[in-house]
């Protein structure tokens, strides 16, 4: 697999088709309007592709600047995020989002603003970043999460849950939305479920993570420099 980091207006038109046929593979309700909603506010986009240049997964991505409490942050807000099923065992979206950090990375702090209402993309968190939140041993959401959080969703934030509850939500399909129960055993998984009881039907968990060396495991420090 390999793993493409382009701006989002460098995308061709069957990049697009195919970026669309795999969310309405995966997801419910997913239509092209709001699917071209979605991608036009992004400025990046991360391609997964197989030896034969076939998608096989992909992250769209909006690299901002904000203030929180009068002071400059740049914000790398996740939008639409999909691996086909067949491609779970590759490690390629993942370092290329990686690789795309620290090209990101400057004197300003950079945070990751991410909602989730997959307990998959949720495990991303703890196994390449060492400081997030919320997380079973840090449930308590940070001012800044919440500031972030509310200036982006507004009303469909709730601050007191921490989850975004969108108009059009996006519910993964039969046999992707449920928590196997043997995954129920690890305590992040256990957290989310607990967190967001209704992430089945398209409840995006609030999350945030500074973007740091200093804050990476050593598994994303180890994958970030192959």
């Amino acid at each position: 697999m390999t793993g493409t980091l382009l701006p989002r207006t460098d995308l061709t038109r069957s990049q697009r088709a195919a970026m669309l046929a795999l969310m309405q593979e995966h997801f419910a309700g997913v239509t092209e309007e709001l699917f071209d909603r979605d991608l036009a506010e992004k400025n990046w986009v991360i391609l997964l592709e197989d030896d034969r240049g076939q998608l096989r997964g992909f992250s769209t991505q909006l690299l901002s600047a904000m203030q929180v409490n009068g002071a400059p942050v740049r914000v790398v807000f996740s939008g639409d995020t999909i691996v086909d099923r067949g491609a779970w065992g590759s490690n390629a979206l993942a370092r290329t989002w990686l690789e795309a950090v620290r090209t990101w990375q400057s004197d300003v702090p950079l945070y990751w603003l991410l909602i989730t209402s997959g307990f998959r993309t949720y495990r991303f968190l703890p196994v390449f970043w060492k400081e997030f939140w919320p997380r079973h041993d840090s449930p308590a959401l940070p001012a800044i999460l919440i500031a972030m959080a509310s200036e982006r969703f507004g009303r469909r934030y709730d601050p007191a849950a921490g989850i975004v509850r969108l108009a059009a939500p996006q519910v993964l399909r039969n046999g992707l939305a449920e928590i196997p129960p043997s995954r129920l055993g690890n305590p992040h998984v256990q957290f989310f479920a607990r967190v967001n009881p209704g992430h089945a039907r398209g409840d995006e968990l609030a999350c945030l993570c500074p973007l740091t060396r200093a804050n990476q495991t050593p598994a994303g420090c180890k994958l970030a420099a192959l």
